[in-house]
């Protein structure tokens, strides 16, 4: 049988038939089936083309579009929840503000602007079991009654302590949307926008992080925090709208809702039967052949996923994101720059919306692994180049000539740095998860890998100030530098393209075995 071949048995019964794929460059099939009753069998020869893409590329898209944009509106709500403590935290700790009837000393603001990420380490696990339980689009809109609280409780806090219960709050909803969100996008696209629907989470938490940047620096903070809160309320209104996961309806054994929920996705004309019958024929094989929590994960291409996903989003924090977006202002002033702060900071904003609107566009296009080692070749370029400026500076002055010779040096390697970032690091470690996990595992490592991505959040933020001090601004960049060296090796050698690639193809690439069942005429 030729390589990449999809081989579907015809039956004298009027029974839909499941598509079996065959191994690419194999001569077993991943799943032959057994035949009729009558033992009648004919393999039709068609190309991958034929039967995988009426999957991939003939369904309607805009249907997708729209619900991964609806579910992402919660990553929205996220943005502005981590963009709002660059314009609000300085406002509300100088000594003489009145944004709120407390005062908030510099060591509070530092609390108030962290806890959001101790808040969002302790949801992520948990919400993976919810949604695997309740659903991905029940979960989402559960998720509106804490974002929506917290918030309140931002808006109208008393003293210090309730503000700091409502950003934790907001923290918890934040962190269960960026599990949730990615999940639901992987779950409802087809494979040829998979990679598109999923940097939708990344695009939108950069809108609402402008969002907080652009409006929280010229409203007062009262109605900065009622704009917050109105943002979750309009997600939960427009989402409510959506299907839920055909996915999660077929694991329940909601085959009509499965159907009409493809139906509402793909549309009328697209062969749903199919796409519902391969998702049905999986469920099936899972319940039929049941499989301990601990073999499934402990399975190779399991480990293989989650060693991916973990060290994905190990670079990502340990790239030194946190520490450019620190020094922005900073940087703009040591390049000479008259910009002030809050318009920098809005240009970082634009800056991250547009590059990773770009990856939105070319993820599927360029791939995966391009694009993640283009991001990690150029932060390391970058975070060297800042190396170099800082401890110049710290060295020399900054008054002196060689310093003045390259003031042009920081503003550029921030604005690429930005932009890399935002192209492949950013959005793409969000999606894997989704994309490398089966979805027996899928909630269990997407939550877990959100938990890791947190509190790595969470350290890095809180022990910056300190690592800068103590020894020194260019050795800290070049510390980030060399960790996007081994973020490069580790791309290079272990991560998979997933573009374009079904579950099983991916399954394969991570080192599955293929299947294979007996004959009517008992071969193999």
């Amino acid at each position: 049988m030729r390589s990449s071949l999809y081989r579907r048995q015809r039956y004298d019964s009027s029974e839909t038939e499941p598509l079996i794929p065959a191994i690419p460059g194999s001569s077993q099939n991943y799943d032959e089936p057994v035949a009729g009753n009558n033992g009648a069998m004919a393999d039709v020869g068609v190309s991958q083309s034929v039967l995988v893409e009426p999957r991939g590329d003939n369904g309607r898209k805009l249907p997708q579009y729209i619900a991964a944009l609806s579910a992402t509106l919660g990553a929205l709500a996220a943005g502005s929840m981590l963009g709002w403590s660059s314009p609000v935290v300085f406002k509300i700790t100088q000594a003489n503000s009145t944004d709120y009837d407390f005062d908030v000393s510099s060591t509070q603001g530092d609390w108030v602007s962290s806890l959001i990420n101790l808040g969002a380490a302790a949801v992520c696990f948990p919400i993976g079991l919810i949604m695997d339980a309740i659903g991905r689009k029940k979960t989402m809109l559960l998720l509106t009654l804490p974002f929506t609280l917290g918030w309140l409780l931002i808006t109208f806090a008393p003293n210090v302590g309730t503000l700091m219960a409502g950003r934790f709050i907001t923290g918890v909803a934040g962190g269960a949307f960026c599990v949730t969100a990615p999940a639901y996008n992987s779950e409802i696209a087809q494979d040829s926008i998979r990679g598109t629907l999923g940097s939708f989470f990344q695009l939108m938490i950069t809108v609402g992080i402008l969002f907080a940047y652009a409006v929280g620096s010229y409203t007062s903070v009262f109605i900065f925090n009622i704009l917050c809160t109105l943002i979750p309320i309009i997600f939960a209104l427009i989402f409510f709208f959506m299907p839920e996961s055909p996915n999660f309806l077929v694991v329940k054994g909601k085959l009509d809702e499965a159907r009409e929920s493809l139906i509402r996705l793909r549309g009328r004309n697209y062969d749903v039967d199919s796409e519902l019958t391969n998702l049905q024929n999986k469920a099936e094989a899972a319940k039929s052949n049941p499989v301990s929590f601990l073999s499934a994960i402990t399975k190779k291409t399991a480990l293989k996923a989650l060693l991916i996903c973990y060290a994905l989003m190990l670079f990502q924090q340990l790239s030194g994101i946190n520490a450019v977006i620190f020094n922005t202002s900073a940087i703009f002033s040591s390049a000479g720059a008259t910009i002030p702060a809050p318009i920098a900071t809005i240009i970082i904003g634009v800056i991250q919306v547009i590059a990773t609107f770009i990856s939105s566009v070319v993820v599927d296009r360029l791939g995966r692994r391009i694009l993640l080692l283009f991001s990690a070749l150029v932060m390391c370029l970058c975070s060297t180049a800042l190396g170099v400026f800082f401890f110049l500076k710290d060295t020399h002055g900054g008054e002196s000539s060689i310093v003045e010779a390259i003031s042009w040096l920081p503003l550029l390697s921030l604005s690429l740095f930005i932009v890399s970032f935002s192209l492949g690091f950013g959005p793409i470690p969000w999606m894997m998860a989704g994309e490398l996990c089966l979805i027996d595992i899928k909630s269990f490592v997407g939550s877990t890998a959100g938990t890791f991505n947190w509190l790595l959040s969470f350290t890095v933020t809180s022990t910056f100030n300190s690592l800068n001090t103590a020894i020194g601004s260019g050795q800290v960049f070049w510390m980030f530098a060399g960790i996007m060296v081994l973020g490069f090796v580790f791309i290079f050698f272990i991560v998979p393209e997933t573009k374009g690639k079904s579950v099983d193809e991916i399954q394969i690439m991570l080192g599955a075995e293929p299947e294979t069942q007996t004959n009517v005429d008992g071969k193999k």
